[in-house]
């Protein structure tokens, strides 16, 4: 399979020393490949040679994609996007923050979804989805008295930004939020409901997936909350999502407004900036002020900080002992996650 091996240090090091400047870009669309494979195959080679990066997933469903690709080279990459013809004039949205170092390398999996929901496919249908709003009929819809705003990212996305008056599922996966929502909201279906996610694509799963549940009035953020800060900030009209928008790349996040609404999840301060722990063998993805991460060495809790420091044969020993302790992430979840205070 075409892919790029060369050492993830090498690549980190070529981008920081690149000239030339990136662009990060995501777009997604659902419809039929036939041959996932193939079709991952012809692209990758194409973006490949435009030396674009990212993240991109190809399914039977669909594709969807964040990448980072050379300014120089942009226009190239849209005229051969939109020479697939079910990709053609496919909306490309743009970073809200961007310093062109989101992604090191390319990577193009194939994937069962390009949206793992967990549920079976009989529960929903892409052919009937909620209504589009745009920023503005977003913006304008969530002062409606009986609207119900749905946050459809997990919960370590929306603890550091979220909509105004927004339910945020404390969830760790997709399947786990739209069971919850569906359960909260099972006596109120014939209400308005708002549903919004980071660039749009998991709203298209989970307002169908409402709608065959019996909801009357589904409508979903157009383009996400990417496209929401963009046209927000050009219309100069103060925002109703607060602090930052999190983001699967090297960045971890972007701010919308300039809040900073959650906290350290080590010493409670003030902070929005995620880590994974310092320790490979834990990794776990947090909240860490600057303080406590000159404290804790970039780790999560005393204990891995004593393990990075650990010579690497000892660490190599105890590896099996600690994959086996914080495989049972629940117990750490629970201590360095707490859930998102209702302060907004």
């Amino acid at each position: 399979m075409l892919e790029n091996r060369i050492d993830r240090r090498i690549l980190k090091e070529n981008l920081h020393n690149e000239s030339f400047k990136r662009q990060t870009i995501s777009f997604y669309k659902y419809f039929e490949i036939n041959n996932p494979t193939e079709f991952r195959n012809q692209v990758y080679e194409q973006w490949f040679a435009l030396n674009c990066f990212g993240r991109i997933y190809v399914a039977h469903e669909g594709i969807n994609a964040q990448m980072s690709v050379p300014e120089d080279n942009m226009a190239e990459f849209l005229k051969q996007l939109y020479a697939i013809p079910q990709l053609t004039n496919v909306p490309i949205k743009q970073a809200i923050e961007d310093d062109g170092k989101s992604f090191y390398k390319l990577t193009i999996k194939v994937r069962p979804k390009i949206v793992a929901d967990g549920l079976p496919d009989n529960t929903y249908d892409l052919s009937k989805v909620g209504k589009h709003l745009t920023a503005l009929e977003f913006h304008e819809a969530i002062e409606e008295p009986e609207a119900i705003v749905v946050d459809m990212r997990n919960h370590y996305e929306s603890e550091i930004g979220h909509f105004k008056n927004a339910f945020c599922p404390d969830a760790d996966t997709f399947r786990e939020e739209i069971l919850m929502v569906l359960e909260k909201y099972k006596d109120e279906k014939d209400k308005p409901f708002l549903l919004y996610c980071t660039g749009g694509i998991r709203c298209e799963k989970a307002s169908s997936f409402l709608i065959n549940n019996g909801f009357e009035n589904v409508s979903q953020l157009y383009g996400g909350i990417i496209e929401y800060a963009q046209q927000i900030k050009k219309l100069g009209i103060e925002s109703k999502f607060y602090g930052k928008n999190f983001v699967f790349d090297q960045r971890l996040g972007e701010s919308v407004d300039g809040q900073v609404i959650s906290h350290c999840h080590q010493c409670g301060k003030p902070a929005d900036t995620h880590t994974n722990c310092a320790n490979d063998d834990c990794h776990l993805l947090f909240i860490q002020c600057d303080d406590c991460k000159t404290k804790y060495e970039g780790c999560c809790c005393d204990d891995c900080k004593t393990v990075i420091q650990l010579p690497l044969e000892d660490r190599k020993k105890l590896r099996v002992q600690h994959h086996q302790k914080y495989a049972d992430s629940k117990i750490f979840k629970s201590r360095l996650r707490p859930k998102l205070k209702a302060d907004i």
